[in-house]
């Protein structure tokens, strides 16, 4: 029973592939448009990528692995609509296909994130869901203000809105930020005021760029120093394995994001030159896909059901990321030294690729291993040794002695909600 029940989990997980490989085409072309707009030779060349560069990476490519994980986490059909609209409007981002089609797609989209974040309020209202619709209604906004025809950095606030007050509802809802009880019910009206500040400062830059992005930038640095402060991160440095990763990343993010959120508070609002670089990719890839990094050996499993062991490459993947996003912005953006800025960039792209690339083996390895376990015939073993070849293959991937939530990657593919703590 166990093996059928397995069989029928990797089925699902199948069914939910193409969506995710909807969200790594989107991710690819997106490298490739950063090849270009560095200045330097891509596999594909084009007018367009560079344009849609942003939007392809933040509604595209982090807009479908959102949705994708919140239709997982809700069930049944139409939250799947979601990430397909998501996915598919990122799809034709990087083809022939007029520009306004991807837009609308984009559009209906975030519109079912939304309705998807209205159906989990209706379950169990909460701070940290009502973050994460917030960043859903920024998605949209920013969906509908490309398809009236805004440009991306003056919509850029909104689509830093959407992956930040997603992740930081994330981290309070994953039971993975120590609160301590006394202090909860004002920590956490504290996280909604920062909640609150972020959301005002973005819709101000509309009408007041100035006052806005000022505002938006000391709100970011507020919601920083909260996270700072309860998020368990701190306290699992000086563990090993996966919960040390996934606390190194953590921080690592919330790092790039102040200094985001510290640009915008000095410098005012950018829409072009080195600044605009600086900011854009702190949030992006020094804070969004740093909390990609820590989450998916956490989050893919639950969503493919495919195990994701926790691999040493992907902290060197990790640490070429933002070591290589140091040279970019600390040296290239803010000293404006065009190689520095360059070579950074480069090794951006690299770090990406090598962290999927061993993604993807770990979690082939790991798949193939529990296949060959399920079939070996069942020797009897020791008294009271408890073991089982009818284990789960995912109930250990990744985890670690002394491991706190964080390192539960593998207990993740027992339930569609990675969140169960809910």
């Amino acid at each position: 029973m166990t093996s059928a029940a397995g069989l029928g989990a990797r089925r699902t997980g199948s069914r939910r592939a193409p969506l995710l490989l909807a969200a790594g085409l989107c991710l690819l072309a997106g490298l490739d448009a950063a090849l270009l707009l560095l200045g330097l030779p891509a596999p594909v060349a084009g007018d367009r990528l560079p344009q849609v560069h942003g939007v392809l990476l933040v509604l595209g490519f982090a807009g479908t692995l959102v949705a994708l994980e919140r239709a997982v986490a809700l069930g049944g059909r139409w939250p799947y609509l979601a990430p397909a609209g998501l996915g598919a409007g990122g799809l034709l981002l990087f083809t022939p296909v007029d520009l306004s089609v991807a837009r609308l797609l984009l559009v209906a989209g975030a519109t079912v994130l939304v309705a998807l974040y209205l159906r989990f309020w209706r379950r169990q209202p909460s701070a940290a869901l009502l973050a994460q619709a917030a960043g859903a209604v920024s998605a949209l906004g920013a969906a509908l203000l490309w398809l009236g025809g805004l440009d991306v950095p003056r919509m850029l606030p909104w689509l830093v809105a959407f992956l930040v007050l997603t992740i930081a509802g994330e981290r309070l809802e994953l039971a993975r930020v120590g609160l301590l009880a006394p202090g909860a019910p004002r920590a956490e009206q504290t996280f909604l005021a920062c909640v609150g500040a972020v959301v005002t400062g973005v819709v101000t830059t509309l009408m007041w760029p100035a006052a806005g992005t000022l505002l938006l930038g000391a709100s970011l640095l507020a919601l920083v120093a909260w996270l700072v402060t309860y998020d368990v991160a701190r306290r699992l440095l000086r563990s090993t394995g996966l919960p040390r990763f996934t606390a190194a990343c953590l921080l690592a993010g919330y790092a790039w994001l102040g200094l985001a959120g510290t640009l915008w508070l000095v410098a005012g609002p950018v829409a072009d030159g080195t600044r605009y670089d600086a900011v854009v990719h702190s949030v992006f890839l020094g804070f969004v896909m740093s909390m990609i990094m820590a989450h998916a050996p956490v989050i893919l499993p639950a969503v493919l059901r495919r195990p994701l062991p926790y691999h040493p490459g992907m902290a060197g993947a990790a640490w070429l990321l933002h070591l290589s996003l140091a040279l970019r912005v600390v040296v290239g953006d803010l000293r404006d030294v065009r190689g520095a800025w360059q070579l950074g960039g480069v090794l951006n792209i690299a770090a990406v690729l090598l962290f999927l690339l061993t993604a993807a083996t770990a979690s082939v390895t790991a798949t193939r291993r529990a296949s060959a376990a399920a079939r070996t015939p069942s020797r009897p073993g020791p008294a009271g040794t408890g073991s089982s070849p009818d284990a789960s293959p995912g109930s250990s991937s990744g985890s670690a002695p002394g491991s706190s939530p964080d390192a539960s990657a593998g207990a993740s593919s027992a339930s569609d909600d990675p969140r169960s703590a809910r």
